[in-house]
């Protein structure tokens, strides 16, 4: 039995654990580490900072299918779909800019339960949060895997799906594998950053407007406002709305090196310039996100880069496709598909 680690429990890692135990069975130990103290990466579902019952999709905040990969996907849809995690998007999203034939979805229960699906999807993977991956070192036919806590473990193949960025970072012996053009390849990977606020309202707060979401012309500040219980069609009874902000990106590369706690009363500001009727929140929950959508993928988009055949190290994610949903999926298939060959050369010999 091959023993793979998956670095990163977004929304790629999980569906390549998902679909690696659904290919491969019995034949290999799946395990999963992130560094974060949650799944979902950028598709993660937030709490607030008063621990009480509340939940806003901080990051990823709805799918788009368009005709082709709402075809070419099928199967993931019509799976989501019958499972309730997605549903066809009710409310009115002001300012969204539609093709002809497109499909918006929404997660009544946050965008984190896309990855919580499919994690539960592979049945006996082994989930660690609070891994940090720091290094990677070839021993022979295995690849030695250490954390920020200096714990080691061993794994018959390795697959990262980390923002690129973080992947150049590794300590070890992965630079000594990457020939000159995937270096320059991963190089060129370009992200934007912004921040995001949840606001959490007490029970009798009521909203004056009618859309579930906006796309904001008018600010340079914000540029994406959520009604985010009305967007999803969820009704927490008793908990009150909750309301998602997301800055611009110039904004964001302003004031990236900067504390969130000294960025969230600028954001504040503007949104109540916006929304001058918006009551007072109960609590507020700030995000930086340094790697928030990609803006230039490794050129191609071959969905994954294989950095050495055997003992296997692939790298995957939206870096490789593109920074959506159907991206992820493009990219999980891809190394499936290069991790499934690789392997049963390694299992025969």
């Amino acid at each position: 039995m091959s023993r793979v680690l998956i670095v990163g429990a977004g929304l790629t890692g999980s569906l390549c654990a998902c679909l690696l135990r659904r290919e491969l069975q019995n034949k290999v130990q799946i395990v999963v580490w992130d560094k974060a103290r949650g799944t979902g990466g950028r598709m993660s579902t937030s709490r607030p900072p008063d621990g009480a019952s509340h939940s806003a999709d901080l990051g990823a905040q709805y799918v788009t299918a368009t005709p082709t990969y709402g075809q070419s996907h099928h199967r993931f849809y019509s799976e989501l779909l019958s499972a309730g995690v997605l549903q066809p998007i009710q409310c009115l999203i002001q300012g969204l800019r539609h093709k002809d034939g497109d499909q918006d979805y929404v997660t009544p229960l946050g965008m984190g339960s896309l990855v919580k699906h499919f994690l539960s999807e592979a049945a006996g993977a082994d989930l660690f949060l609070e891994h940090h991956v720091t290094a990677l070192y070839r021993r022979g036919a295995s690849w030695e895997v250490q954390n920020l806590a200096g714990g080691r473990e061993t794994f018959d193949a390795v697959v990262l799906t980390m923002p690129v960025p973080q992947i150049l970072q590794l300590k070890g012996d992965l630079t000594n594998f990457l020939s000159a053009q995937q270096k320059q390849h991963l190089d060129m990977v370009q992200y934007s950053s912004r921040f995001a606020l949840a606001l959490f309202f007490p029970p009798d707060a009521v909203f004056s407007f009618s859309w579930g979401a906006s796309y904001v012309r008018d600010s340079s500040i914000i540029c994406y406002i959520a009604a985010d219980n009305r967007k999803r069609s969820a009704d927490p009874a008793g908990l009150g709305p909750s309301l998602v902000v997301h800055t611009s990106v110039p904004f964001g590369l302003e004031h990236l090196e900067q504390d969130k706690e000294d960025v969230q009363p600028i954001i504040l500001q503007e949104l109540y310039r916006l929304l001058p009727d918006l009551p007072q929140p109960r609590s507020v929950k700030c995000q930086k996100w340094r790697y928030s959508q990609v803006l230039t993928s490794v050129p191609d988009c071959p969905g994954h880069m294989t950095i050495v055949d055997q003992p296997p190290l692939i790298c995957g994610g939206d870096a490789f496709s593109h920074s959506n949903f159907d991206g992820c999926v493009e990219s999980a298939l891809s190394v499936l598909s290069a991790l499934k060959r690789v392997l049963e050369v390694q299992q025969s010999t």
